[in-house]
This record gives structure tokens, C-alpha cells and sequence, in this order.
């Protein structure tokens, strides 16, 4: 991450919030059937996915916005709402998306068919030398094999999404699912953050959990706030202050070839983590990640 937070979220801003509630409309999807189902992330085959229709969200701020979300989140900084300005409407195809982040026993299965992407075998042009470091214990893959891996760069993860028949999600992509159907702060809506809705730094877990531990959204997703932050698609850069289609920043999925391999640019994390603070859940906030910062509260999810 390179940006610093600052304060805790306290109740009765949020209480402001219901007053002065920013316009955030998502458009032209309903639930999906399944959505209040409850979903055991641990026993899911590897190509379980969500399909979310398609439709049109406004994504980012107005500047004239950033003292109300000042308020609400007890920032001080204005520079810290910075980059989720301007506001700007989004359109999007269909797509799917895994319900839970990757895990550990799942990202074995990789590299174990696939020898380059084991720590031994990965080139150290790509990671800052923390790749999988939480695996040298030795009870990791059994007691936390249904927690989300983490220590991973950006590389693996595009590699591990190929793999699987995938591909990270866009940035626009992640922020609609999250959303879950609801014009809310957080995936679940509008009530303030405690550790009934996530594992974040008030949880005082202070390492990750069990991926869908916690309650999905309204699309049936899990660990959309807090947990790992997530890798995204794109490159890190300022929003587009015009309508757009599908967009991915950098203009690449990386489908297919080995030009993800050059990518130096940072790219867009989102979600937060088991040590963020409230801002970082809110489903607008954004941030960035070197594509080889492998770290332990930095993991991702695959969609298509």
C-alpha cells in the first residue's frame, strides 16, 4: 500500500451519512437467486463462479464531496479521497466472479502443476523475496488451508487466474460485485464496521481467516471488505472523468502470451485487510500495489 490511514470510523458520522448520502446508483442487475444462500467457500471446486449481470454503476467522488467523507470516516487529510475523484458512470457486460478469494489449498494445486510458480522456481525478477514464505511452516497448508493465500505477487496471480481458465477481475468489475445490489458505504450496507461483518483491524485477529468466515453480500460474495486486499486487472491511474465501457486501465486483461511478465507498472488493490481501517472497506476506496510486492495481507480472486 502507499497510502497512509489515518483515524477510526465513528458511529454517529455514520449516522450523517444517512442524512447526507452520496448518490452511488448501480443499475440494471437484481440478485441473483442464490444470493441469500449461505455458501461454503472450503468445499467448492475450483471453477465455482458467480455470474453478475451486467449494467451501469457510477464509480469515484465529486471533489466537493471529500469534507462529508472526511467527516464520516474522521479522516483528516483530504489528500487521502484524492484518488477516488472524479465521478463517473461505468458500464459493464455480464461477467463471473469467484465467490471467495484464493486459498491456499487451491493455489497449491497450482503450483504443484506447475513448478515455476513454486517459491523455489520463481525468478526473482518477479517477487520482492516474500513469495509463499508463510508456507516454510509446517502446519500451514493443513490448519490454514482454507484461508486466503497470500504472499503472492501480481504475476502469480494472473498465472494462477490463466491456469483455472480465468482472469483477474477489472477494477470496475470488483467494485460492482462488491457492491452486492445496495448503494451502501460496505458490501453490506450502511452499518458501521465491527467484527460481525469482517475480519479488520478492530476484529483484533491481526492475521487472516477462513475465506466466506463472515456474511456475503447481496450477490452471494464473500470477503469482499476486509480480510486480504485483492489484485485487480489494472494499472494503478486516475479514474476517466468520461462515461465508460468496460474499462481495464492499461487497456490489457492479459489473456493470453507473456507480456503480463514485463508489466512494471503498480496495480489497483481493493477490499482492504485483517489491518485496515474502515475507509479502506468502503467500497470506493482504492489503492495501489507493486506487481512484485508479495505480502501477507495482499491476495486476490478470479473472474471471467
Amino acid at each position: 500500500m502507499n497510502r497512509a490511514i489515518l483515524g477510526l470510523l465513528p458511529i454517529l458520522a455514520l449516522f450523517y451519512f444517512f442524512i447526507q448520502r452520496y448518490p452511488a446508483p448501480v443499475e440494471g442487475q437484481s440478485p441473483p437467486a442464490s444470493a441469500a444462500k449461505q455458501t461454503d467457500c472450503t468445499s467448492m471446486a475450483i471453477t465455482s463462479m458467480t455470474h453478475v449481470r451486467g449494467g451501469t454503476l457510477e464509480m469515484g467522488i465529486d471533489a466537493t464531496q471529500i469534507p462529508s467523507f472526511q467527516r464520516i470516516f474522521d479522516i483528516g487529510s483530504p489528500q487521502l479521497f484524492q484518488d477516488e475523484v472524479p465521478k463517473h458512470w461505468v458500464t459493464l457486460d455480464d461477467f463471473y466472479i469467484d465467490p471467495c478469494p484464493v486459498t491456499n489449498a487451491q493455489f497449491q494445486r497450482f503450483t504443484d502443476g506447475n513448478p515455476e510458480w513454486q517459491p523455489e522456481g520463481i525468478s526473482r525478477d518477479l517477487d520482492n523475496g516474500n513469495y509463499l514464505k508463510h508456507w516454510k511452516k509446517a502446519d500451514t497448508l493443513t490448519a490454514q488451508a482454507d484461508h486466503p493465500v497470500v504472499n503472492v505477487n501480481w504475476y502469480a496471480t494472473v498465472a494462477y487466474c490463466r491456469w483455472a481458465g480465468k482472469r483477474l477481475p477489472t477494477e470496475a468489475e470488483w467494485e460492482y460485485a462488491a457492491r452486492g445490489g445496495l448503494n451502501g458505504l460496505f458490501p453490506w450496507g450502511d452499518k458501521p464496521v465491527d467484527g460481525s461483518h469482517t475480519n479488520f483491524s478492530g476484529s483484533g485477529l491481526g492475521t487472516t481467516s477462513p475465506v466466506g468466515k463472515y456474511p456475503a453480500n447481496g450477490y452471494g460474495l464473500f470477503d469482499m471488505a476486509g480480510n486480504v486486499w485483492q489484485f485487480l486487472a489494472d494499472e494503478w491511474k486516475p479514474y476517466s472523468s468520461t462515461p465508460r465501457k468496460n474499462p481495464v486501465a492499461g487497456g490489457n486483461l492479459f489473456l493470453d502470451g507473456t507480456a503480463f511478465l514485463d508489466v512494471k507498472t503498480r496495480r489497483v488493490i481493493r477490499g482492504g485487510s485483517f489491518g485496515g481501517m474502515p475507509v479502506n472497506l468502503w467500497v470506493e476506496y482504492r489503492d495501489s500495489h507493486p506487481p512484485n510486492g508479495s505480502r501477507d495481507f495482499v491476495g486476490f480472486r478470479c473472474a471471467k
